[in-house]
């Protein structure tokens, strides 16, 4: 499974860089006006600067919702870095526009997936990526897993390229699980990456190995 990290904070991309695991990065409006980041020149530029440290996939969401205008700001998206991927809502205008970019070789990523139906059809448009949001779907008392699961049993039936980003993850455990779903990428944030390596009988077990080696060699 690759590991994406889902930010737009310069400082935790390079940590989960520096780590050796990541693939790629996702961002998104809110993650851009969380760090500050306003106007499209800044965000262009953030996106380049993404591109400069992460060799991997960086999606770059359009804000248009109208087929004209998601094709005029992905073909700038795309033309910023080969790396990058255009991020796409699922609308119908979206699944126009992801056909047309796949036809032009442009990768996509469709966003805002809660459904089978929703990643049929962008597979079927030729989306590289889509993202299912499992923990908005936890957060309305619904199961995100299980729908990755649905839509893992779909895509194998029919044998789409169309890659599962889990998207939305929020702690180690949903990364956990993804993995175990077959999931092909997860996008989460920097602190549940770094979970996984955490256990407290590791912890206690350096301790003891510390421990040992000092009243070996004092």
């Amino acid at each position: 499974m690759k590991f994406f990290i889902d930010t737009a904070n310069l400082n935790e991309i390079k940590e989960a860089n520096d780590l050796g695991i990541l693939d790629g990065v996702t961002t998104n409006p809110s993650l851009m006006a969380k760090e500050g980041i306003a106007g499209e020149e800044s965000i262009l530029q953030h996106y380049k600067t993404i591109c400069d440290i992460v060799d991997g996939p960086v999606s770059a969401e359009v804000i248009a919702t109208d087929y004209e205008g998601i094709i005029k700001e992905g073909e700038v998206l795309a033309s910023l870095h080969p790396n990058i991927v255009v991020k796409v809502p699922m609308i119908l205008e979206g699944i126009k526009a992801i056909k047309y970019f796949s036809s032009k070789g442009i990768k996509t990523n469709c966003t805002l997936i809660f459904s089978p139906g929703q990643a049929i059809l962008a597979a079927k448009a030729g989306a590289t990526y889509i993202s299912p949001f499992l923990g908005r779907l936890d957060d309305i008392s619904s199961d995100g897993l299980s729908l990755i699961q649905q839509i893992r049993h779909i895509y194998d039936n029919y044998t789409f390229d169309t890659e599962i980003l889990a998207a939305s993850v929020r702690h180690t455990m949903h990364i956990v699980h993804c993995a175990e779903i077959g999931a092909d990428v997860m996008t989460g944030p920097l602190k549940a990456i770094k979970g996984l390596a955490n256990h407290p009988l590791t912890d206690k077990g350096l301790e003891q190995f510390l421990s040992d080696y000092k009243k070996l060699n004092q």
